[in-house]
C-alpha cells in the first residue's frame, strides 16, 4: 500500500536541523540540512527554498546539493545582509525553517544526447551545482559537456574541492578564470566570456545554461549568439527581490512574469527583452 504524502502549506516552514557549515570565500558559507519531517518534495536542479532564520526572518536560496540525496538539502548563503549572516553564523544541532522547493528547473531532460555549456559566474555556480551531479551521474546520457567558471579572484571561487575533482575526469571539460589573479593563481585570468575561445562544443547541438550576476549573463547570451547557439536553447536563472515564494507578493515581478512563480530559470528567449532593466 502506498504511503501518502504529506500536503504541505507553502506559506508555513518546516524545521531543518543544520547538520554542517563550510566556509567557502570569505563571505559565504555552505549549509547542509535535514529536515525534520519525512518525505519532503524532491528538488529538482534549478530549483530553491525559502530559508528561515527564526526570529530574523527568510530569504530565497538556490538549493545546492546533489538531486539523488534529498534527504540532506544544501545552500550556498553569501552573508549580505541579517538573515543571510544569521544563516552564515548557523552551528551543527541549530534548528532553521524551509519553504519549497519552489520555481522552475533547469531543462536537463531537454540536454540530454546533445552537448551541454554550463556557464557560471561568482555564486552562479551554486544553482547550477546539481545539474553537475546530476550529469555526471547519468553521464552516457550527455554529449560533450563544458563548465564555464569565473570569479573576482582565486579566493571567491566556490566549490574549490569540486573543480579539482571535476578537473581530473576524462568527461567533463572544466575551464576556470579570475578577473584578478594573485601571485598563486596559474590559469585563465579575465571574464567568463573570454573562456569560450577554449571551449568545443557544437553549437547546432548544445543546449547552455548560465547563471551569475546580470552583466555577466548578458555577455554571456551575446557570446552563445555568436557561437551559433539559439535562443530557445539557452537557459538563465534569475534572482531578483523574492519574498514569498509563491507569486503573491509581486516584489519579484519582472515585466509580464514573476521570478518566484514562472522562473528562476527562464528559456532566454522569454526573458531577453528584461534582462538589464533597470527595477523601479
Amino acid at each position: 500500500m502506498a504511503v501518502p504524502q504529506p500536503v504541505l502549506e507553502p506559506m508555513v516552514p518546516v524545521t531543518a536541523k543544520v547538520l554542517g557549515v563550510r566556509r567557502e570565500t570569505p563571505d559565504t558559507w555552505t549549509l547542509s540540512l535535514e529536515p525534520d519531517r519525512p518525505g519532503l518534495p524532491a528538488f529538482r536542479p534549478g530549483q530553491f527554498n525559502m530559508v528561515y532564520a527564526f526570529g530574523i526572518g527568510e530569504v530565497p536560496i538556490s538549493i545546492s546539493g546533489d538531486p539523488a540525496r534529498p534527504e540532506r538539502l544544501v545552500h550556498t548563503v553569501r552573508a549580505v545582509g541579517a538573515v543571510t549572516r544569521a544563516l552564515a553564523g548557523s552551528r551543527p544541532g541549530q534548528v532553521v525553517g524551509l519553504r519549497g522547493p519552489f520555481g522552475t528547473a533547469w531543462p536537463v531532460e531537454e540536454a540530454r544526447g546533445r552537448d551541454l555549456v554550463v556557464a557560471a559566474g561568482g555564486i552562479g555556480l551554486a544553482p547550477l551545482r546539481p545539474v553537475l551531479y546530476h550529469v555526471l551521474s547519468n553521464r552516457a546520457d550527455y554529449d560533450r559537456v563544458v563548465l564555464l567558471y569565473g570569479a573576482r579572484s582565486r579566493a571567491e571561487l566556490l566549490y574549490r574541492r569540486d573543480l579539482e575533482r571535476w578537473r581530473g575526469r576524462f568527461d567533463l571539460d572544466v575551464l576556470v578564470t579570475v578577473d584578478r589573479p594573485d601571485a598563486r593563481w596559474r590559469g585563465n585570468v579575465g571574464v567568463v566570456t573570454a573562456l569560450f575561445q577554449q571551449a568545443a562544443f557544437r553549437p547546432e547541438a548544445t543546449v547552455a545554461l548560465v547563471c551569475g550576476p546580470e552583466v555577466m549573463i548578458r555577455f554571456t547570451l551575446l557570446e552563445l549568439e555568436k557561437r551559433g547557439v539559439p535562443d530557445h536553447r539557452t537557459y538563465v536563472s534569475l534572482e531578483r527581490n523574492m519574498k514569498c515564494g509563491v507569486g503573491t507578493c509581486g516584489h519579484c515581478q519582472l515585466g509580464p512574469v514573476f521570478v518566484c512563480h514562472d522562473g528562476p530559470v527562464f528559456r532566454t528567449d522569454r526573458i531577453r527583452d528584461w534582462l538589464g532593466k533597470r527595477e523601479p
